[in-house]
């Protein structure tokens, strides 16, 4: 499973490293975000792209699995 640490970063740069590690086809990944914005941006594009996003969130900071 690839690991995306994209806390602290605004958009679109969490979405353009989303889009980054998908092109290598991989079927899990986990994104870290600290922030509404991202976590609503890369869940949208991640969906759109065919993979099923589950999210916790633990002391302000989201971990969105991504599993196709």
């Amino acid at each position: 499973m690839k690991k995306i640490d994209a806390r602290g970063l605004s958009c679109p740069e969490p979405v353009i490293m989303t889009k980054k590690a998908l092109s290598s086809g991989d079927r899990e990944y986990e994104i870290l975000v600290d922030d509404v914005a991202p976590k609503e941006n890369v869940t949208r594009y991640a969906e759109h792209q065919g993979y099923k996003v589950s999210i916790t969130e633990e002391d302000g900071v989201y971990t969105l699995l991504l599993k196709k």
